[in-house]
């Protein structure tokens, strides 16, 4: 019964990682319709109206209120500003200066570090194939990067997401255990608001906000209920389940996300390139995923037997 349940519990880790991958990685394909719109105050509405949605699945499975230590609210915040906050700016501003799907591909090299990181952060040592699989994904976003559609201030700000999306993981694992997937994103989102509300006075003053066309309604709309509410969701639903470290080979959705939404929308041009890169990406994926082996026994003849 064990080995059935853990079985159920890791499918439903690899479903859950991979479609809040695939769902993260169509930001890259919606973003473009969001380049008229201020950068800052579009993600403050969008975390806001993400944050209303998963209050109101707490409140609907009654989950009970959590008191949060210092630790834990530093925690929260640093969460907010460099795994929501900064890494949304970075998206929509990359996607300025290169493909949406050269985007997305380089974000998903985030295995190679949390495949080393995770462990190292445990107190253990990497898994080889886990660092070789994420060797591989990294090796189809080289691809994307070499062969692909960007300029070096795209690729720069493409790795500055990269490194949000880090944040994303390393720094809910610690609050996890405690306050769980659905608290974990609701106080993030919460605390992200008025991070970019700062972040946008300053930088657009009174142009903070404004009334969004239709075409930007339905972007924040669906970056608020699907990439917020509901990706964020399933991403903390899985990591415990998982392992940041295997969880993050997910990240191959990524560029498949980006791709779709792409080609859906129109906003980007994927070519060779790209499709290379993401097939590497997927390739990697399925390596690292591999079932742990099992370890040889010693040969009984190599085993001293008592006189």
């Amino acid at each position: 019964m064990t080995f059935i349940r853990d079985m159920a519990d890791r499918r439903r880790g690899m479903i859950g990682a991979a479609t809040a991958m695939f769902c993260v990685g169509t930001l890259t394909g919606v973003s473009p319709a969001l380049h008229a719109y201020p950068v800052y105050g579009g993600q403050a509405v969008r975390y806001a109206v993400g944050a209303i949605l998963l209050f109101a699945v707490a409140r609907a499975r009654k989950l009970p209120a959590v008191r949060l230590t210092g630790r834990e609210l530093l925690l929260v915040v640093l969460l907010a500003l460099v795994g929501l906050a900064a890494f949304n700016v970075f998206i929509v501003e990359s996607t300025r200066h290169a493909d949406p799907a050269m985007v997305g591909t380089i974000v998903a090299t985030v295995p190679i570090v949390l495949a080393v990181a995770t462990p190292l952060m445990e107190g253990r040592r990497p898994t080889p194939y886990v660092v070789v699989a994420s060797v591989v994904v990294a090796a189809g976003a080289a691809v994307t990067i070499g062969l692909g559609s960007a300029t070096f201030t795209g690729v720069l700000l493409a790795l500055g997401a990269l490194g949000g999306e880090v944040g994303f993981s390393l720094l809910a694992i610690p609050l996890l255990p405690k306050l769980g997937a659905i608290r974990v994103a609701a106080y993030s989102a919460t605390a992200a608001v008025p991070l970019l509300l700062v972040a946008g006075l300053v930088v657009d003053g009174p142009r903070l906000v404004r009334a969004p066309t239709l075409s930007e309604t339905a972007a924040l709309g669906y970056l608020a209920v699907v990439v917020t509410a509901f990706a964020f969701f399933c991403w903390y639903d899985a990591l415990p389940r998982l392992g940041a470290d295997r969880a993050g080979l997910f990240s191959g959705f990524l560029p498949l996300g980006t791709i779709v939404a792409a080609l859906v929308l129109g906003t980007g041009h994927p070519g060779w390139p790209e499709f290379l890169g993401a097939a590497l990406v997927i390739a990697g994926l399925l390596l690292g995923l591999q079932p742990a082996p099992a370890p040889v026994p010693m040969p009984s003849h190599a085993v001293e037997q008592p006189e």
